[in-house]
């Protein structure tokens, strides 16, 4: 585990920040009227900590906009400096990383398409090595999270002491209602690894649309996340990318203003009641375990009659079965028919992993 050397993401900047720390700002710089307004209209309606901008943006087709490049850089530091505000922007190579230490850029961002690939981090953090700057790591564009946590420990081995972790969801090939499927319990995963890194939730990119990203902020407080980082343009329909999901300046004001910010803390009353409860809940956790320990040893004893009659560890027919029959117990409540499906579908999967690890042995 990396040491915890790590700032508070709060202490990055000068003077207090208001909670939850805001990142805001166009998916692009498109020019210095642009930046210079919604920057400006963000500093009128919103708590902006940070003012975003992408230079370069990697797109999955050719013929896409894909930046200004360089020159947009200044326009967005000139509008950060006109509001007060620090900036960051998206470095994908060490060209990226030396223009931006160069025109003054005060934080960078790795996204997700640089964190999926090792080689890219690394050179960026060798390229950053002698640098305080504070970066910002996407998660990769898959959910994967020894990625994650590794272009973390890559900055970190560079000398990088900020460093903060971005949520934007993963790629999925389903048709759902998020263009990224949130998938939340990898960023506790990355919590559990790295408990001093903070996470900071990108609900532009988990939503792909404008009229969803206020709920997915709320769900990133209740959740306790660290902050928000969202896609903010003064005439998002006409945006050059990402037109669906940007938000004007007020818009994104109204929505962060009517979130609802949970204390970290509970009172004595509550922390008691809470406390009452878990302890319930490790009891049936614990026989839990007990449960499926007595169900690995009916496995084994199913595996050796299995090895006696020479028939296969894997039958389709009972797997079909099962998963059908328990999918069904399920009551629409928290034993969804989905949640069923894939409890028992895993339990299943380990169980015949179990088995025929236990019949090589025998053989």
């Amino acid at each position: 585990m990396i040491a915890s050397k790590i700032q508070h993401i709060d202490q990055w900047f000068d003077g207090p920040t208001e909670s939850p720390l805001l990142i805001a700002g166009p998916c692009s710089v498109e020019s210095p009227e642009q930046i210079l307004a919604t920057a400006q209209a963000l500093k009128t309606h919103t708590p902006i900590s940070l003012l975003r901008g992408g230079v370069w943006k990697p797109r999955t087709k050719p013929g896409s906009f894909e930046g200004v490049g360089l020159e947009s850089m200044q326009w967005l530091i000139d509008a950060g400096r006109a509001i007060g505000t620090p900036t960051t922007t998206e470095v994908a190579n060490t060209e990226h990383v030396e223009a931006a230490l160069k025109a003054g850029i005060d934080i960078l961002w790795i996204g997700a398409r640089t964190t999926v690939n090792p080689f890219y981090v690394q050179e960026i953090a060798e390229a950053l090595k002698g640098v305080k700057i504070p970066v910002l790591v996407k998660n990769p564009i898959h959910a994967e999270i020894g990625l994650w946590a590794g272009a973390i420990e890559r900055f970190k081995n560079a000398g990088i002491e900020h460093v903060a972790a971005v949520h934007r969801g993963f790629f999925t090939s389903a048709k759902g209602v998020y263009r990224n499927e949130p998938h939340w319990h990898h960023s506790f995963g990355l919590r559990a690894l790295m408990p001093e890194i903070k996470v900071i939730v990108d609900p532009s990119h988990i939503a792909g649309k404008r009229l969803l990203v206020p709920e997915v902020c709320q769900v990133a407080m209740d959740l306790g996340m660290d902050g928000l980082m969202v896609e903010s343009h003064i005439s998002p329909e006409i945006a050059l990318s990402d037109a669906a999901q940007q938000m004007n300046p007020e818009k994104l004001g109204a929505v962060v203003k009517n979130l609802v910010i949970h204390p970290k803390k509970l009172d004595q009353g509550a922390s008691e009641a809470l406390k009452s409860l878990r302890d319930s809940l490790d009891e049936l956790d614990d026989n839990l375990v007990d449960i499926m320990r007595q169900r690995f040893a009916l496995a084994k004893e199913i595996a050796i009659i299995k090895e006696q009659e020479g028939t296969s560890i894997f039958q389709m027919e009972r797997w079909l079965k099962l998963v059908k029959e328990r999918t069904e117990r399920g009551d629409g409540e928290g034993l969804t028919p989905e949640f069923m499906h894939d409890l028992f579908a895993t339990i299943h999967k380990y169980s015949v992993e179990y088995q025929t690890r236990l019949t090589k042995k025998e053989s």
